[in-house]
């Protein structure tokens, strides 16, 4: 796998991370487990997804750790 195929994984989780500190923010929360919408939560889901992809470089199954 290129350097460049890594950082796009890294750069969508750099962007999920600031999307859901933003909206932690609105919400005046420190953790998404305290907030309302916690359960089905679009931002929390694509956040996760994109540590998922991050960790596992886009293939299914193990992660590089």
């Amino acid at each position: 796998m290129s350097t460049q195929e890594t950082n796009v994984f890294e750069e969508r989780l750099d962007a999920e991370l600031v999307k859901m500190q933003q909206c932690q923010e609105e919400r005046a929360v420190k953790s998404c487990s305290l907030c309302e919408f916690y359960i089905g939560c679009e931002t929390r889901r694509a956040y996760v997804q994109a540590v998922y992809d991050s960790m596992s470089k886009g293939e299914t199954g193990g992660f590089e750790f």
